[in-house]
């Protein structure tokens, strides 16, 4: 009877559902003693303005945004943070960093610009899921962009309005999921 004991506690404990995205899912399954109340509001704002300039057509702003939201990352105080929330987003900031710098470096290129907001969008779900959003938020889909592999964007309105086609094709796309 022993054994039979053992044997379950030892294969619960190796069995665990796995994920990509197991290390911010790990962070946020912290009980609400654990993980302090942050969001990451100044990093949020400056992605949505950078959204909005690509669905404006708009990669004057977008590069503005884009520098803005450089500088967000590097504002952000990370002090309040636990262990594995800091090491999770650390582990994400470097590539959203470098993406909003290559779209800061390109105002005369939205094409480029949208490759980058792509992978960057990806990041900022991520930081968004690991620290919250701190109000609603839509993670909307384009099923279209990359050649109909798709993309995700993050917006503040429930109105879909792509920033991977801008004006060409402004209402492409679903809500997929709500962030709070």
């Amino acid at each position: 009877m022993k054994t039979f004991l053992y044997s379950i506690a030892f294969s619960l404990f190796f069995l665990s559902p796995y994920s990509s995205n197991a290390t911010v899912k790990k962070a946020t399954n912290l009980t609400e003693d654990q993980a302090p109340k942050i969001t990451a509001t100044a990093i949020l704002d400056a992605y949505l303005k950078l959204k909005n300039a690509l669905v404006t057509d708009n990669g004057k702003n977008a590069a503005a945004a884009g520098n803005e939201l450089v500088k967000a990352f590097a504002a952000f105080d990370q002090s309040k943070l636990t262990a594995l929330q800091r090491k999770t987003y650390s582990e994400i900031v470097d590539d959203a960093k470098e993406h909003a710098e290559h779209i800061g470096l390109n105002a005369s290129n939205i094409p480029h610009q949208r490759e980058h907001f792509d992978l960057l969008s990806k990041d900022i779900y991520d930081i968004t899921k690991l620290l919250g959003a701190g109000r609603e938020i839509y993670v909307d889909r384009c099923p279209m962009y990359n050649k109909g592999k798709g993309a995700i964007w993050l917006s503040e309105v429930k109105d879909i309005k792509n920033p991977y086609f801008g004006k060409a094709m402004s209402t492409c796309g679903a809500i997929k999921e709500t962030l709070h």
